[in-house]
């Protein structure tokens, strides 16, 4: 059954690999986006980690500066106490602080300790986010690249002279031609506005001149 089991795992596993190949050769900026998705993710929880390990740190501090002051306040009590030659409380005060002296240092350990840990996580978060740039960077050249191999595919489609390309191409041609035609048609209407009314202006000074001449 267990065989059984890791079988159907395995087809399904490698069917699923199949079906992500054949995405990724069909549209391979998509799959890269992903990619690029999963590894914002990866980075992201890097950054949570970041933030507990600068809680951690102060927290230590904190707990450290703690049994510090309390390590050195028994210290004073205990002097006290021995001076009063209250010896009970003398030794209690001496037990508290070998507690918080013992306390301290293993605190004053784990702190170093977190704190190494802190330096080597920004160092590796900060790595990943310039390895995180540098690949929006090349998918950006990639992109541009795609999309100039794409341009020109289309031209080339256009410009080729196989049976669909000259179709396109003769379209191109037709609106050409029909641009020359509506041109030539204003270019002859303009011409002839232009004569009709200069012609009519020279009638109009000739009939003028001739009332003039006449008065």
């Amino acid at each position: 059954m267990t065989n059984l089991f890791t079988r159907i795992k395995n087809t399904i596993t490698a069917d699923l690999h199949e079906a992500l190949d054949q995405k990724e050769k069909q549209n391979p900026i998509s799959m890269l986006n992903q990619y690029l998705r999963q590894c914002e993710l990866e980075t992201e929880k890097v950054r949570k980690l970041l933030e507990r390990q600068y809680t951690l740190r102060d927290e230590f501090t904190r707990e450290y500066h703690h049994a510090v002051e309390l390590a050195g306040k028994r210290k004073l009590q205990a002097d006290i106490a021995l001076k009063a030659s209250e010896t009970a409380l003398h030794e209690f005060a001496v037990a508290e602080h070998n507690q918080y002296s013992e306390r301290a240092q293993r605190l004053s350990q784990s702190l170093e300790q977190a704190k190494g840990q802190l330096e080597e996580l920004e160092r590796k978060y900060e790595e990943m986010k310039h390895k995180l740039k540098d690949m929006h960077i090349r998918r950006m050249e990639l992109m541009g690249r795609e999309n100039v191999t794409r341009a020109h595919n289309r031209m080339d489609q256009v410009l080729e002279t196989n049976t669909q390309s000259k179709q396109a191409f003769s379209r191109f041609q037709e609106i050409e031609n029909y641009l020359d035609s509506l041109e030539n048609q204003v270019n002859s209407a303009y011409y002839r506005s232009t004569i009709d009314g200069r012609i009519a202006q020279l009638e109009k000074d000739m009939k003028f001149k001739e009332s003039k001449s006449i008065l």
